[in-house]
């Protein structure tokens, strides 16, 4: 049996006046902060006050938003709020009002509330833009309907290029505000762009905004690679690649593409992650005919190995306080999902459904751990919690693979694979998905090829 084996195939991670004004990052004000923005809190904010909705029903029963076009300079105004709105229905949680039924376009100071009850809208987003030389100010505000209060109000100014991220960042604020969870949508993706005949692809690193937008390619092609996994500043992603076909880690920076070698492994390392702290890297190495798990010191560079034995131990994925990490190994003779110290120790097994367990990713929340596994050739995402209980399954089907939680933890994204009709590969696909962590809300992820091993980012800074 050779590496590129199915054994280790699927062992592997395919693996506005304001109250202030100050600069900061993203984080602190509601989630403020590209490059050269400031952020102003808006008179009238009733923070810890008005509408928060109960999650649970809002899958049920989304609520109902009504977004008009921001007032002001044109078109970011319209393009804003186009890209607010798609961001919240694409959760699944709100449901936007048909801009058909609107009474009012929303452009007066203090909206007439009445005629927002009338079309049945719970909460209301309003705006204004203007545009300053080479610069934008957008402010946003978010009342809730019923009583007729503002419960948010921000204004951002921010070079006129940044204003897809102005648009995602007012969605954190609505998402957060409503919902009482962080959100999810200024934040991007990385996964590995596939093209050509199905036995000889070409397999590209590509990154795009989680809504699909500001797409490039961060490799040519020339060689392949698989399991891109973002470092938690996001500036940097840890994947393999076939250099001189040689499977090997590496590190590319995404601003510039620079890549360098991880490690002095001899021969094949792969299934690489960051540790949250972003100071190492865990990865498997080949050694000796067995696969074993290493940390690596990114400041350093030593290596030190965390697990040891006849058996192909893979794809680590540590915990949020990076004081644990599950893998999956075949030490017990079937393929199965472990934990285990951050040291290695107190090694124990945590999957005992029926089949094979693979691609354990740990949950932001530290709450859970989504899986892949396979029965009897059919393939499942799942997630459980740490200690191996509370096992459900999201999704089942033909071949899909590789789990990636968004930043808030409430949501996934994994590739799906449709069969081919014959040798020549006719027919067949591979998309990526995202998926309610309840299992609801299943959506395809656009991009323009093929796509596989795909990576949520944290939250941008």
């Amino acid at each position: 049996m050779t590496f590129a084996s199915d054994r280790l195939r699927l062992l592997c991670d395919r693996q506005v006046e304001a109250l202030r004004t100050l600069s900061v990052s993203r984080r602190a004000v509601l989630g403020a902060g590209a490059a050269g923005m400031t952020a102003a809190l808006l008179p009238g904010s009733a923070a810890g006050q008005g509408a928060v909705i109960d999650i649970t029903r809002a899958r049920t029963d989304p609520m109902p938003i009504a977004i008009p076009d921001f007032a002001g300079a044109q078109p970011w105004g319209a393009q804003i709020a186009q890209v607010i709105t798609a961001n919240l229905a694409r959760s699944g949680l709100f449901r936007p009002v048909d801009r058909r039924a609107y009474i009012t376009q929303g452009t007066e100071a203090t909206p007439r509330f009445a005629d927002w009850r009338a079309i049945g809208a719970q909460a209301l987003v309003t705006g204004r833009v203007e545009q300053q030389a080479d610069r934008l100010r957008v402010e946003f505000r978010l009342w809730d309907v019923l009583p007729g209060q503002q419960i948010q109000g921000t204004a951002y100014t921010t070079p006129t290029a940044n204003w897809r991220r102005i648009a995602h960042i007012c969605s954190d604020a609505i998402y957060e505000r409503l919902l009482g969870e962080k959100g999810y949508f200024d934040t991007r993706i990385v996964y590995i762009s596939e093209s050509g005949p199905r036995d000889r692809r070409i397999k590209r690193l590509a990154i795009m905004d989680q809504d699909s937008e500001n797409h490039r390619f961060l490799t040519d092609g020339a060689w392949l690679a698989l399991t891109p996994r973002f470092h938690p500043s996001v500036n940097q992603v840890a994947f393999m690649s076939y250099i001189r076909n040689e499977p090997r880690v590496y590190l590319i920076e995404v601003d510039t593409g620079r890549q360098t070698l991880l490690g002095n492994f001899p021969g094949m390392t792969f299934a690489p992650r960051f540790m949250p702290d972003g100071n190492s890297v865990l990865l498997s190495a080949i050694r000796g005919g067995d696969a074993n798990i290493f940390s690596v010191d990114l400041r350093t560079r030593q290596e030190r190995q965390l697990t040891s034995g006849p058996s192909l131990d893979v794809s680590p994925s540590a915990s949020p306080d990076g004081r644990q990490i599950a893998f999956n190994s075949d030490r017990g003779g079937n393929q199965q999902l472990y934990v285990m110290e951050a040291d290695g120790s107190n090694v124990r097994r945590i999957s005992f459904g029926r089949g094979r367990y693979a691609t354990p990713v740990w949950s932001p929340r530290g709450d859970l751990i989504a899986f892949t596994r396979i029965t009897a050739g059919s393939f499942a995402i799942g997630v459980m919690r740490p200690d191996g209980s509370g096992e459900r399954i999201l999704s089942e089907g033909f071949q899909m693979e590789g789990p990636t939680f968004a930043p808030n933890g409430r949501v996934l994204a994994f590739f799906r694979e449709t069969p081919a009709r014959d040798a020549r590969g006719t027919g067949f696909s591979a998309r990526l998905v995202s998926i309610d962590i309840t299992g609801f809300n299943e959506r395809a992820i656009p991009t323009p090829t093929d796509a596989s091993d795909p990576a949520w980012s944290p939250l941008l800074p």
